[in-house]
């Protein structure tokens, strides 16, 4: 291998603030990226629109990166989940009530990581370098859903590892798996600031919520909208996606689904 050769990384593209936040960071440090993201039926569809918005912003920007969108509708748009089931209406309050079960989609990481991992061999294979497979998974996720832990990472690993030739070129990168929501973006800010890139840009070109309206404005209502507007509000920011209502009426709803769980 030339020990001169470009850092390489793939990584999955949701169109969400933390696989965006991930990919600024892989940026800045300096790696040549190639994206995946997975069109699996979700009706939250418009973050594939939102991850091309910032694939555009970037090449504007000069920093070209490759992007693919993986169509996985007509296998895994039969799977049981709210996020993929007509007539299965998406829960509301915390991200860590037991009702947001209602939003894992059966086995996704463990097929999302499949692919990830036949892709990033293909490229170690073909350009003889090593590849790290970046993943935006984080603290928040472990409680709902199991195929974000970290001990769901080091046995898929193992798996693949076992299973393919020349897996010691390709390892998982798991920056923000002992961190949260408020994490990503204080370090997105960082990376950022390092790129010489606009904040407020990069993350209006993102979705968290998983049940937005037909013009795309986030409900502020879903789990995952509850930990984003709290993690922006952390940071000292109002978060530049749009929502259905004002940044005043979903903050203040956000802080009293947190009171309320803490009770």
């Amino acid at each position: 291998m030339d020990g001169c050769s470009l850092m390489r990384a793939v990584m999955a593209l949701s169109g969400g603030m933390d696989s965006t936040g991930l990919l600024m960071r892989l940026l800045a440090d300096g790696y040549q990226v190639s994206c995946l993201s997975y069109n699996y039926g979700q009706k939250h569809s418009i973050e594939l629109e939102r991850a091309k918005d910032n694939i555009a912003y970037l090449a504007l920007n000069g920093i070209n990166v490759e992007h693919s969108i993986a169509d996985l509708s007509s296998a895994m748009g039969i799977f049981h989940s709210a996020l993929t089931t007509e007539g299965y209406d998406v829960p509301e309050g915390h991200y860590e009530a037991e009702q947001m079960k209602h939003t894992v989609v059966p086995n996704r990481n463990a097929i999302f990581a499949s692919i990830l991992y036949g892709y990033a061999l293909s490229i170690a294979i073909r350009e003889d370098t090593d590849v790290v497979i970046g993943l935006g998974v984080h603290s928040g996720d472990h409680v709902i859903y199991p195929d974000c832990r970290p001990e769901f990472y080091e046995a898929i690993a193992k798996a693949f590892e076992v299973g393919n030739w020349e897996s010691e070129k390709v390892s998982f990168h798991l920056p923000y798996i002992d961190g949260d929501k408020e994490i990503i973006l204080r370090d997105a800010e960082e990376a950022l600031t390092t790129l010489q890139l606009d904040f407020d840009t990069i993350f209006s070109n993102t979705n968290t919520s998983y049940n937005p309206d037909e013009h795309g404005r986030s409900s502020g209502r879903s789990g995952a909208d509850i930990e984003r507007i709290l993690a922006f509000h952390a940071i000292g920011r109002k978060d530049p996606v749009p929502y259905v209502e004002s940044w005043d009426a979903i903050l203040a709803n956000a802080l009293k689904v947190e009171m309320e769980m803490k009770k």
